[in-house]
């Protein structure tokens, strides 16, 4: 029998023990200022795709989802932008800061768009109010990352 819920797993609990941040911080290059700003930027942008991935998929089940469509394909975009920027910001060695810099500005120009997108339909679903907020934060994170 397979489980149906994560929670059912024997391993369920233990995949917490180690964070992202902790790992990226055991790279054996010398961190900084930069390589922490990349960091809070990975871990805004992983929430950011999992936020906009359930906005879009609890868009999906409401009863007006014909009004949603946008959202939808916002929130889509926004989260394979978010997941590709955590990924590349993650990566520490022999980085090309051009590729690193044009990907941060690509997931923040489309955090706002998303987040635009969700406000406009903030004040009847709180899945698009949350993923606005979201998407806020993790734009706020880039341009942390730009600002160096």
């Amino acid at each position: 029998m397979h489980p149906v819920y994560a929670s059912d797993c024997e391993f369920a609990g233990t995949l917490g023990e180690m964070t992202l941040r902790e790992i990226v911080e055991l790279h054996p290059l010398p961190g900084g200022d930069f390589r922490d700003a990349l960091l809070r930027c990975a871990e805004e942008c992983l929430d950011c795709g999992g936020s906009c991935t359930a906005c879009a998929d609890a868009s999906l089940s409401e009863s007006d989802l014909a009004e949603l469509t946008g959202v939808i394909r916002v929130c889509l975009d926004c989260a394979d932008v978010c997941e590709a920027t955590a990924r590349i910001a993650t990566r520490q060695t022999r980085p090309d800061i051009r590729l690193v810099r044009a990907t941060i500005e690509a997931c923040a120009t489309t955090c706002v768009a998303c987040a635009e997108e969700c406000d406009r339909h903030a004040a009847h679903h709180e899945h698009c109010r949350i993923c606005a907020d979201v998407c806020r934060r993790c734009k706020a994170a880039c341009d942390e990352v730009l600002a160096f």
